[in-house]
């Protein structure tokens, strides 16, 4: 059995938010969906990611 990954790819975030791959990258340049760098890549922990989806925040509150 295989331990679930402690990080994601902006690719894997991406789909599973049901969003475009530039659409995340741009996210990621705001600092709405928060990376970690290691090396070239950019990867996004699972834990941040969870949490910012079990953040309520009004329509548009990102932008701002």
């Amino acid at each position: 059995m295989e331990a679930e990954r402690l990080t994601l790819t902006v690719e894997e975030t991406a789909k599973l938010l049901g969003i475009g791959r530039q659409l995340a990258y741009d996210r990621v340049k705001t600092g709405e969906i928060p990376v970690v760098k290691v090396g070239r890549r950019l990867l996004v922990p699972r834990r941040a990611l969870e949490k910012l989806l079990d953040e309520p925040r009004p329509l548009n509150q990102a932008s701002k």
